[in-house]
């Protein structure tokens, strides 16, 4: 049987291209290759699965490529060093490092030494990294990537060029699940993959994973309720049917329907914000110069065109408001279910016959 790959290792961005949602990093570190301007000492950071350590790794091979005796050599692996400070955080490593440094590269004109969760460094390892990092020497290049910016010591800070990495847009990353997805010939529907996006979070590596995960659950037909019901989503159909109970003031329909998915095991506060989404989308969709805003398929969109044109937008901004409010004092009650259902009623109660509901 041949080896599985999963697809966060086999679709792993190699050039600077095929990296998504960090155009603006991408851009300036090829910029800064281009012109020879590249400091000695980098700083990553931004959240998991971004792209960080890819991005990394690409610029350590970038640097060394050149043309040598008539012959292009692109491959310097040897000449890049990964360590990763959560295993390796002592003074003694860092001496190690500050040692290997001195010997220049045999071949190439750099050694780029990548350190891997940097935050996790002691602070006697950093102080004992200082003298180092300020002043390296001309074939060193040092690329410290963190999930923490806010653990680094100023010292060090002052010492690096900085890169925040930013979430990925659920945009983004199902335009890349859409491209996966053909390469591999899968059956699919693109609010599907929509819904994977959103359980990222802004994290490629996290949807990938996911990806994989759904496409062995729906043997590579990937259906929008087969994928919510294994994530425990609600899909945007979901809560344009939830909204018709709302928008009739059907405070029994609306009590019956979060039931329902209760016993689908959909979390309260997972709802809540769901729902804010739902009224967001709804007051987007009001106005054809905000409709770009909402990043869903051109069918959703149409759905959601077609639904607002009863609402007014006094409505839909005191909904949003409302359940602002609901979201705020989710955290503070005990009964969450009974202030879930509360919320609902009084969302399915607010301009009742045309007539604003004061809610307190």
């Amino acid at each position: 049987m041949e080896a599985f790959v999963v697809s966060a290792l086999k679709y792993r961005p190699t050039s600077f291209e095929d990296v998504v949602g960090q155009q603006g990093i991408t851009q300036t570190l090829k910029n800064s290759l281009e012109k020879n301007q590249l400091a000695q000492a980098l700083l990553f950071c931004g959240p998991r699965g971004v792209g960080k350590t890819s991005c990394a790794r690409i610029l350590a091979k970038e640097i060394n490529k050149s043309v040598l005796e008539g012959t292009v050599h692109d491959d310097f692996a040897f000449n890049i060093f990964e360590l990763d400070a959560a295993s390796n955080n002592s003074v003694e490593d860092i001496r190690k490092i500050n040692e290997q440094v001195r010997i220049p590269p045999q071949v190439g004109s750099h050694k780029i030494y990548i350190i891997d969760e940097a935050h996790m460094l002691s602070n006697s390892a950093f102080n004992a990294f200082l003298k180092t990092l300020e002043e390296p020497p001309k074939h060193i290049i040092f690329i410290l990537a963190t999930t923490e910016k806010n653990k680094i010591i100023p010292t060090v800070l002052s010492r690096c060029q900085v890169y925040d990495f930013k979430r990925i847009a659920v945009n983004d990353i199902q335009e890349y699940l859409v491209k996966i997805a053909q390469d591999r010939n899968l059956q699919f529907e693109e609010s599907a993959l929509y819904l994977i996006a959103q359980k990222a979070e802004g994290a490629m590596r996290d949807a990938l994973s996911i990806f994989d995960r759904m496409v062995s659950f729906t043997k590579g037909k990937l259906t929008t309720k087969d994928v919510a019901d294994n994530l425990n989503l609600l899909d945007h159909q979901a809560y344009l049917e939830l909204g018709k109970f709302i928008f009739k003031n059907d405070i029994h329909g609306i009590l019956k329907a979060y039931d329902e998915l209760l016993q689908r095991g959909i979390e309260p506060l997972q709802f809540i914000k769901g729902l804010g989404d739902f009224f967001r989308h709804l007051i987007l969709a009001k106005d054809p110069s905000t409709l770009a805003l909402m990043e869903l398929g051109v069918d959703i969109k149409k759905s959601f065109q077609q639904e607002t044109k009863i609402l007014s937008t006094e409505y839909l901004l005191d909904s949003i408001a409302l359940i602002n409010s609901f979201e705020v004092n989710y955290k503070n009650v005990n009964n969450k279910r009974v202030h879930t259902e509360l919320s609902l009623m009084q969302l399915a109660s607010l301009h009742f016959n045309g007539e604003k509901k004061k809610v307190t």
